[in-house]
């Protein structure tokens, strides 16, 4: 399975606050007025999976400890890039520069690819 870089946001927010799964929108489910079908267990949700790889993704991937400030202060404290720029002495473009790495990292690592940070490596990499 390839996660995708809004999956991995989506799923951060979880991963710091475990009351945070049960607000979250299942993408898949039918409007509520909906008429109630048949259930295909097969199609479950596959969220406690990528809350499980994402967590530990977190302790295993290569993220500095600026990226994992930036990201937790984001994506669980729901705080704006003002505001951790603000605590942490740093510009509001810094800090989202470095929450953006962080999901980056973890995304191209829960994938098994070699994180990529902007053009001027991708032609290092090949």
């Amino acid at each position: 399975m390839a996660y995708t870089r809004a999956t991995v946001e989506r799923t951060l927010t979880a991963v710091f606050d475990p009351d945070a799964a049960y607000g979250m929108k299942n993408e898949t489910a039918p409007d509520a007025d909906m008429p109630k079908g048949q259930v295909d267990k097969k199609k479950g949700s596959n969220f406690l999976v990528h809350l499980a790889d994402v967590r530990r993704g977190w302790g295993v991937a290569d993220l500095s400890d600026d990226e994992k400030r930036a990201a937790l202060m984001r994506f669980a404290y729901d705080w704006t890039y003002e505001e951790i720029g603000a605590l942490l002495g740093a510009n509001k473009s810094t800090i989202q520069r470095r929450a953006e790495k962080c999901v980056g990292k973890l995304t191209a690592h829960l994938n098994g690819d070699k994180y990529i940070d902007g053009y001027d490596q991708l032609e290092e990499a090949a």
